[in-house]
């Protein structure tokens, strides 16, 4: 079996669908890729954001919904998103964000560094933690040539994700024997693991908060992280493998755009094994990706219900 490579995609709860598209699109310079529904809650979009055709480690995606209550951040979820910029482009982004209205974690010159690697911490607009952190590591991304970001302040793709946990051990026992990840180091209560790649999206940090209350989820919350699997093989590996380990995982679910199983770690959070493949060109071409609303074909006989179901939503131009 291949080690898992690194992460896959992150999916969080927004609120209003404009406003989740507008702030990823416009402020962050995230293209919305791909414009279709919860496929376990058709009446609710999932939309999709990342480089130019949505490649694996870039993709952040959201299930709107308009009348949820604020989530409450606690242990057993994914806590922060972090995606990688470079180093010359702190500044960048600190002008950027705080022009747009974005309010950047109080430190004395707006960041923080952790692990050596400088830290900007912020939300969006639904209160989603996010961080940009810098990195000189390759970084393989599809440029998005209409991006408001300059190619050269652009986010490459994910850095890692956060989660807080009560205790470290069991879940990096996961992480390490079940997924070939190794350990980096530790800062304090935070424990650092890598996936096998060099490239994007290598890591998961454990900040362990003992007899902390959990979280409550709603819009701002992250639903799940997901980790690369390359093909529908090498996830059958993984849900034989996860499964003899002892923890429940289900079948093989079709995502249309990736398969994917899930299961949850000892602390709560929500983990995915999703595959690269198919990937975003499936169903339209690239200058069309997160146009027009895409629907899987057992859901194509509903699309007159479906789109009176979800509010309108206009493509972020």
């Amino acid at each position: 079996m291949q080690p898992i490579q690194g992460l896959h995609h992150s999916t969080a709860f927004a609120k209003d669908p404009q406003t989740n598209a507008d702030f990823y699109h416009k402020v962050l310079g995230q293209r919305l890729i791909k414009t279709t529904v919860n496929f376990d809650d058709p009446g609710t979009y999932h939309l999709y954001f990342g480089d130019n055709v949505g490649s694996p480690g870039t993709i952040m995606t959201f299930f709107p919904w308009p009348h949820a209550a604020k989530g409450t951040r606690g242990n057993g979820e994914a806590a922060a998103t972090a995606y990688t910029i470079r180093p010359e482009s702190v500044d960048y982004w600190l002008d950027r964000l705080r022009a747009h209205g974005v309010t950047v974690a109080q430190t004395e010159n707006g960041s923080d560094r952790r692990f050596g690697e400088t830290v900007i911490s912020f939300r969006d607009p639904h209160g989603t933690f996010l961080e940009l952190i810098t990195s000189t590591a390759p970084a393989t991304v599809a440029f998005w040539p209409d991006s408001p970001v300059p190619e050269e302040h652009a986010i490459r793709g994910f850095h890692s994700v956060t989660l807080w946990v009560h205790s470290a051990e069991r879940t990096a026992d996961i992480l390490m024997n079940q997924l070939a990840y190794t350990y980096v180091g530790q800062e304090g209560n935070r424990s650092r693991y890598k996936g096998a790649s060099n490239d994007i999206g290598n890591f998961i940090d454990l900040l362990e908060r003992p007899n902390q209350p959990r979280g409550r989820m709603g819009h701002g919350s992250v639903h799940h992280i997901a980790f690369r699997t390359v093909d529908d093989d090498e996830q059958a590996d993984y849900l034989t493998k996860l499964r003899r380990s002892g923890l429940q995982v289900t079948p093989v679910q079709d995502r249309q755009y990736f398969h994917s199983i899930y299961f949850r770690e000892p602390n709560g959070v929500l983990f995915e094994v999703a595959t690269d493949a198919p990937g975003f060109l499936y169903d339209e071409p690239v200058e069309q990706l997160g146009r027009h609303l895409k629907l899987p074909d057992w859901y194509e006989k509903h699309r007159p219900q479906i789109e009176a179901a979800v509010p309108p939503l206009a493509y972020p131009d």
